[in-house]
């Protein structure tokens, strides 16, 4: 037998035990090798993060409490009686009473409302924004991004806080929708700069790839190619980032109604129950340990949650 014959043969022996199987051997012939992608690898790391697993079910509870706060309690957060000031635990306010007598545990429990209300809406204005602003400066570059890099910087340099303050001032007077919208409006105006670099970032990655110049040499105008090929690679950061920012703005949404600048009453919300809860801290501390506490978890929750999806789609982690 030649050797082109006994190479010919020993391959053909090879590839026979790569199909039947048989322990030892090489993997079969032809067989598809399974895909690996940056959200399938993302997800089995973020199984494996417990800390993934418990900001995701806190996020869900507190989701799940502003959405139906009556599966939480049974009592009415604005049932409220003198009569029962500062009282102790009992017909179904586990926490007590406040110093109008109000269900403790009844108001912190429908405060999520207004509170996620207000970080939601303002995480999706921000994303709205910064998805606009990035990617017309990453995709055209040139002059249009000098010109939107500069707005960037310049609305990054006005402190959130003072600025809400002072805007805020001239909606003071007006109607609990109003506030509402005017405080959603504010923290977003204010709040899309780091959500928008980071969008422009991965804009400028992205255009640089080969399918980009595939459907350009295609054809394809540029608003197709922004929709079609440039924003699904610049949604996964931005989603990260709005994650971490949706804590950030229900803190501050908190922070400004504790100020009185934001929500008041007789809207529930976590800040003006904290404001109210100092003043008569001396008299019991429950009614200001216990809104705080469900910020603070809430906060914390949302915080996490996108620190553990930014180290899952983080590819210099791996």
């Amino acid at each position: 037998m030649s050797d082109f014959e006994t190479v010919a043969a020993t391959e053909n022996q090879a590839a026979r035990r790569g199909v039947s199987g048989e322990p030892g051997t090489p993997s079969q012939v032809g067989a598809p090798r399974k895909a690996h992608s940056l959200a399938g690898d993302a997800w089995r790391d973020l199984r494996r993060n417990p800390i993934f697993w418990v900001s995701l079910t806190l996020v869900v509870v507190f989701a799940a409490m502003a959405a139906v706060p009556s599966l939480f309690t049974a009592n009415d957060p604005r049932d409220c009686m003198l009569s029962r000031q500062h009282a102790g635990a009992s017909g179904g306010a586990i926490f007590g009473y406040d110093f109008q007598g109000c269900d403790t545990y009844a108001r912190a429990v429908y405060g999520a409302r207004a509170s996620l209300l207000v970080g939601a809406l303002s995480a999706l204005l921000t994303g709205i924004i910064a998805l606009v602003v990035g990617m017309l400066a990453g995709y055209f570059g040139r002059w249009v991004d000098a010109v939107l890099s500069r707005v960037i910087d310049i609305v990054l340099g006005i402190p959130l806080l003072l600025a809400a303050i002072v805007l805020l001032k001239r909606v003071s007077s007006s109607s609990d929708n109003i506030r509402l919208f005017a405080v959603i409006f504010v923290l977003a105006v204010l709040g899309w700069t780091t959500a928008a670099r980071v969008v422009r970032s991965s804009v400028i990655t992205a255009k640089e790839q080969d399918y980009v110049a595939a459907a350009r040499m295609l054809g394809a105008g540029n608003g197709r190619i922004m929709w079609r090929h440039i924003l699904p690679n610049a949604l996964a950061p931005a989603i990260v980032v709005l994650t971490i920012a949706l804590g950030s703005f229900i803190a501050a949404e908190a922070t400004l109604s504790f100020l009185g600048i934001g929500l008041k009453a007789p809207t529930i919300s976590w800040g003006i129950d904290i404001d109210a809860g100092r003043v008569h801290m001396r008299e019991s501390a429950t009614p200001l340990v216990v809104p705080s506490a469900f910020l603070a978890l809430t906060v914390l929750a949302f915080i996490m949650l996108g620190d553990a999806i930014r180290d899952a789609f983080d590819p210099k982690l791996r």
